[in-house]
């Protein structure tokens, strides 16, 4: 069942699920869910447990939750389409790469935006960069009611789209814009999923398309180095150097979206030859 924040655009037999990131909502992906609909995909942009809602709503969830709404998703999209692509924003790139590590065999292709596996980008506040270590504090019953505060610049470049999207935030219309703040909590079960999905990473069979900014205030570029060294299949990398983290949203949101559909679009046309290639052969017999 879709929920009302999620979107279902139809389109043809290559599908991408497209998923936001912690205490985000899927409106920062519908601009790269329309651009990619018009170049002839399907696309589903999934609503993460938790999310959308208030701070009580996203504490009463954990990592399991979210990794069971993508692959209900996936599910989803997978009954429409004969390609399986996935694309994710900062948690959310984390996300795809968890489905590909547990569904090799569905999962056709990945696109990596802002990829957080550590938080250490240049306007990452001291506190922020020691967030591996919420994990151990939360269980021993420290900072289950602190929260860290969203910081300058927000995660976007371009001061006229960070002013919509912080104001709408701040006025608490979370659906739209998500959370002011990252409850600690919720850090916490970020950073056990990514520990797990780090440590996996030489399970990925699926191509990778890689977008990141070289001036990413959240998280540097250590986090693409360690895509590009942990997985075992082809890695592309596109660096931007005029965004901040939100790169689906940020002012070089088109070369994201350009890169994105050229790469999808070479594996599904490599899939469809080999598939001709074997075709008469399968028939054969």
């Amino acid at each position: 069942m879709i929920k009302p924040s999620e979107f279902h655009l139809r389109g043809g037999r290559a599908g991408v699920l497209l998923i936001h990131g912690l205490t985000g909502t899927p409106t920062e992906m519908r601009y790269v869910g329309n651009c990619l609909q018009r170049a002839g995909f399907s696309v589903l942009g999934v609503h993460l447990a938790g999310h959308c809602g208030d701070v009580e709503d996203l504490l009463a969830t954990g990592w399991r939750d979210w990794v069971n709404s993508v692959t209900a998703a996936a599910d989803r999209l997978r009954e429409d389409v004969d390609h399986l692509f996935v694309a994710g924003l900062s948690m959310g790139a984390i996300l795809a790469l968890k489905l590909a590590i547990d569904r090799p065999a569905q999962v056709d292709g990945l696109g990596l935006y802002g990829t957080t596996f550590f938080h250490d980008g240049w306007a990452t506040p001291p506190i922020g960069r020691l967030a591996f270590l919420l994990p151990l504090a939360t269980r021993l019953g420290f900072g289950r009611k602190r929260m860290s505060a969203e910081v300058e610049p927000y995660g976007i470049k371009d001061e006229r789209i960070r002013q919509r999207i912080v104001g709408a935030m701040m006025a608490g219309d979370s659906e739209a814009a998500g959370l002011a703040g990252f409850p600690w909590p919720s850090l916490a079960q970020f950073q056990t999923l990514s520990a797990k999905v780090r440590g996996s990473l030489g399970r990925v069979r699926a191509p990778c398309f890689v977008a990141h900014s070289t001036h990413d205030d959240i998280a540097s570029l250590r986090n693409v180095r360690t895509i590009e060294r942990g997985v075992r299949a082809p890695v592309r990398t596109l660096l931007l150097d005029d965004s901040y983290h939100l790169v689906t949203i940020d002012r070089e949101r088109a070369k994201v979206i350009d890169g994105t559909i050229g790469f999808f679009r070479e594996i599904v046309a490599q899939r469809e030859a080999a598939w001709l290639q074997h075709a008469p052969l399968a028939i054969a017999k």
